[in-house]
């Protein structure tokens, strides 16, 4: 057994996440030592009591098992008073603070970041929420099919004309996770250096548009629209109806309603003696078939007003042209202009994550092939002999952007 302190030993976290993206990317700070403390309800997190794909397990199923591990539990009630204090007393001593909490609900709990940073002002603040922390969308649910749907991103497989797929994963946890994981270690190393913590805010839209950088550069910079072709180019674990259906006019995305629910909004009467749970698994394909021979028959729109006034989890699927156009990414400021020396003015996705103290920037675009292999090797203490014996040897090279006019 090696004796060597992992690389996050030393650190504390609080999560009190949800669900996956949180938990996930609790979890991965564990994974490289850091005590990761798990606070959740005495009736435990919700992700304990939902079973992806009915895998209960003996006592723990497999959905909390594979976004848990390396974590130590505290059970506590944070609505009583006494369970609150507890909390506070950990925040004196936590590194990281790890929520995504719906928007207001931490203040409400009074463990917003003004709060705890003035019990612990070197504590990292890692707010997670589906849309951001204001805008037009900041009470939609932040639901992984919903934004994949949103994001532009099923667009670019499946066949021309019909339902777009969703991935066979939960990408959009998964790279929200994978985002506030990354922000946590850029965090600390700032305080490192400084001393100071921060307020860190992650959103699961920014995250799953910033993730399409190459795609959505295509699209905005270079101009190209998607084009599915006649053949497509290519979750069996969420119960139906759960994916993207034709409307009269396009597409919508429709996340796991409650069928009894579901059948009085679409008028479909054999869901009224379905129970979710049961047949949304048993007769998922019937589920799905009845479901798509009834929205067909309305415009998205239409369904997207009847069933978001009835509660039912849905949205819009977008392309690359609505998705640019999104007034929540553009309250977000997703995407960044820039100017490049030989590309001329640039758009492209930005950022997932937003610091309150060291907010990311560009200060440099895409550089040629070796453009910067004279400065680098003159930092590392070569001659200016050296490096052009080593350019005049094939061993390096260097491209200088041409200047404007020459």
């Amino acid at each position: 057994m090696t004796t060597t302190p992992r690389i996050l030993e030393g650190y504390r976290v609080l999560d009190c996440s949800i669900a996956m993206a949180g938990p996930f990317a609790a979890q991965r700070l564990g994974d490289l030592g850091a005590d990761v403390v798990k606070v959740e309800p005495v009736t435990g997190e919700w992700q304990r009591h939902a079973a992806a794909g009915g895998a209960q397990g003996n006592q723990i199923n497999v959905s909390f098992l594979s976004l848990n591990r390396n974590k130590r539990s505290l059970a506590v009630d944070l609505k009583a008073d006494a369970g609150k204090q507890v909390l506070l007393r950990m925040v004196e001593t936590a590194d990281v603070f790890l929520q995504n909490y719906r928007p207001g609900v931490a203040e409400r709990l009074g463990v917003d970041y003004a709060t705890l940073s003035a019990i612990n002002p070197r504590l990292v603040y890692v707010s997670m929420s589906g849309y951001g922390e204001d805008g037009p969308d900041v009470d939609q649910p932040g639901q992984d099919l919903l934004l994949q749907a949103r994001s532009g991103a099923m667009l670019s497989t499946g066949r021309h004309g019909e339902p777009p797929q969703p991935a066979g994963q939960y990408l959009v946890d998964a790279v929200t996770a994978s985002t506030a994981f990354e922000a946590v270690l850029a965090a600390l190393l700032h305080r490192e250096r400084t001393g100071e913590g921060q307020l860190v805010k992650v959103n699961m839209l920014d995250a799953i548009t910033t993730l399409q950088m190459q795609e959505l550069s295509v699209f905005v910079a270079g101009k190209v629209p998607q084009q599915r072709s006649a053949e497509p180019h290519a979750h069996v674990y969420i119960r139906a109806p759960y994916g993207t259906f034709k409307t009269a006019d396009g597409f919508l995305a429709l996340a796991m309603p409650d069928l009894p629910t579901l059948g009085k909004v679409i008028d479909e009467p054999a869901f009224a003696e379905m129970s979710s749970e049961v047949h949304g698994w048993s007769h998922r394909d019937e589920v799905h078939r009845r479901t798509a021979d009834r929205l067909v028959l309305r415009t998205t729109a239409e369904w997207l007003d009847a069933l978001g006034t009835a509660g039912i989890w849905c949205g819009p699927v977008q392309d690359y042209a609505a998705l640019v156009e999104d007034p929540q990414i553009k309250h977000n400021g997703t995407f960044v202009d820039y100017d490049h020396p030989t590309e001329g003015r640039v758009t492209t996705p930005g950022f997932p994550y937003a610091f309150s103290r060291t907010p990311a920037s560009i200060e440099r675009g895409a550089p040629l092939v070796g453009e910067h292999t004279g400065e680098l090797l003159a930092e590392a203490g070569f001659t200016g002999e050296e490096i052009a014996a080593l350019t005049a040897g094939g061993v390096v090279a260097e491209t200088r952007p041409e200047q404007p006019g020459s």
